[in-house]
């Protein structure tokens, strides 16, 4: 019985990620940042912290740093989640990376687009009332069991756009 429905398969993770954008992984050389969402996006950040699961890919949930209610860490090296992120540069309108076509993936009914780091991946949810950002070193890479693990407490905390 294949895994496909539940997990993507290698061969279709690496035809998405060969066409993903490369960003920088790190805010500032830090870290990543603690975002800063307000209003609405903030509410739905803090449902979803509440509702996270204890394990993401058989990594055990950690103390993030900085502690926040927008991020979680998951295993050593961390697999990081931050909720209420900005837009991606390349779903940003009049951005100079702007690319409306930019590869997205379904993973159990939540979209992600993809880019490669130079030391694993960023994924972050599209068509999502407040972006989520899930980063994957390569230790775990290509792999996307951490988005699998996560879908459900993002479909039911961070509603659809549509």
């Amino acid at each position: 019985m294949s895994a496909f429905p539940v997990r993507l398969s290698h061969l279709a993770l690496a035809a998405v990620l060969s066409t993903a954008v490369g960003c920088s992984w790190h805010d500032a050389g830090n870290g990543p940042a603690v975002p800063k969402p307000s209003g609405p996006a903030a509410a739905m950040c803090r449902s979803l912290h509440d509702g996270l699961p204890g394990t993401v890919d058989g990594l055990t949930r950690s103390a993030s740093e900085p502690a926040s209610e927008f991020t979680a860490a998951w295993g050593d090296p961390e697999v990081r989640l931050r909720c209420g992120v900005p837009r991606p540069a390349v779903l940003t309108p009049g951005n100079e990376d702007y690319n409306p076509t930019a590869e997205a993936v379904d993973v159990n009914g939540v979209s992600w687009l993809l880019e490669k780091q130079g030391d694993g991946y960023r994924f972050t949810t599209t068509g999502r009332r407040a972006f989520v950002e899930v980063t994957v070193p390569d230790d775990y890479a290509p792999e996307v069991n951490a988005l699998t693990d996560l879908a459900k407490s993002v479909r039911k905390t961070v509603p659809s756009e549509l």
